[in-house]
């Protein structure tokens, strides 16, 4: 019956059960959430701009409602952190949904696998050696190397992560975490002889960066990222058919029609794209590829079709509101966001490991 009802949903009909109203009005609300916390984000912190002060300035022309250094606040500080902060946190969603789509469990996430941390090599190799043996590389593509190299690191990662764990269309679950620990070990491992070989300077930007933040966004930032999270983005849409008869096994998915192989590959290139750009910029920040899309799981169900778009707006919420805390609980100091992801996501992965454990009692 499952197969069968899967064939339908592929179809066009609408089998008992289905979710597709109600997704598309929690798709509605996430994104006046998401409006409502960005908002709350650019009008909140030590300068004294209030929101009705900045909605003022941006939609009344009135200019004097915020002092020179108020608007140098907003547009130089507080804006390019929520725009990166939205981006980043839709990457990370998305790249979970696809992820635990094409391994075909719901316990795929570029942080837990080692994708995140093959990323953050590229991303390391970068900023350690940009000025000594990768210089031709940074003069070459500029603001562009670091996401390039983080995008390197996280598609070489995740290409042998699928290849370990995947035999004869089968993904194994307990192989594929497994092989995620033991890639994650060895991109530590190198990435910390590169901070054994870093100066004073590097070592506190790569101190903080591990971590995690968006401490340091900057526009230059946001057009070094954005362009490569959104051209992964673009191939998502065409994807979420593929997946859902992916979830059928992939000969099914091949008798309705749909090309496997280049599905894989496309769902490999974004997932690799937008988790490196993100890592790129903004660190280690860890778990919001798997909280999202399994929260989501709960209430529209597993259809990618809604699922993906509301992915990406929850994950860009969420981070604002990680970000938000971070700036708030330990002020005037700032706590890495990575930190706080991390204490509302491990109980959450640990709970859905309880859930599954009938599986994962091998």
């Amino acid at each position: 019956m499952a197969p069968l009802a899967g064939i339908f949903a592929l179809q066009g009909a609408a089998p008992e059960g289905d979710r597709s109203a109600r997704a598309r009005l929690v798709i509605a609300l996430l994104a006046v959430l998401l409006v409502a916390v960005a908002a709350f984000s650019v009008a909140t912190g030590a300068s004294d701009a209030s929101l009705r002060g900045v909605a003022a300035a941006w939609f009344g022309g009135e200019e004097g409602v915020l002092s020179a250094r108020d608007r140098l606040i907003i547009y130089e500080i507080r804006l390019p952190r929520v725009v990166l902060g939205m981006l980043i946190g839709a990457a990370l969603a998305v790249s979970g949904a696809l992820m635990q789509g094409l391994f075909r469990n719901p316990l795929a996430d570029p942080g837990i696998v080692g994708v995140s941390a093959g990323a953050g090599l590229g991303a390391i190799t970068v900023i350690v050696l940009g000025g000594t043996a990768l210089g031709p590389f940074v003069a070459l593509f500029g603001i562009y190397a670091l996401p390039l190299a983080a995008f390197a690191g996280g598609l070489a990662t995740t290409l042998l992560l699928y290849r370990v764990a995947t035999r004869r269309g089968q993904t194994s679950i307990a192989t594929m975490l497994l092989a995620g620990i033991a890639l994650a070990a060895l991109s530590g491992a190198l990435s910390g002889i590169l901070v054994y070989v870093a100066d004073d300077g590097q070592l506190r930007d790569l101190t903080f960066w591990g971590l995690g933040s968006l401490g340091g966004a900057t526009w230059s930032k946001i057009w070094a990222a954005g362009p490569v999270i959104l051209a992964a983005f673009i191939a998502v849409p065409f994807l979420a058919r593929g997946l859902d008869a992916l979830a059928l096994g992939e000969a099914s998915a091949r008798h309705l029609g749909i090309p496997v192989q280049r599905m894989k590959n496309v769902a490999i290139l974004s997932v690799a794209a937008a988790t490196g750009a993100a890592v790129a910029v903004s660190g280690g920040i860890g778990f919001v590829g798997i909280v999202v899309p399994h929260l989501l799981r709960l209430v529209i169900g597993p259809g990618h079709r809604h699922l993906l778009p509301a992915s990406a707006l929850l994950g860009a919420s969420l981070l604002l509101l990680a970000d938000a805390v971070s700036r708030t609980i330990v002020a005037p100091a700032e706590l890495p966001i990575g930190i706080v992801t991390a204490v509302f996501g491990a109980p959450f992965f640990l709970w859905v490991l309880l859930r599954r454990r009938g599986i994962l009692d091998l």
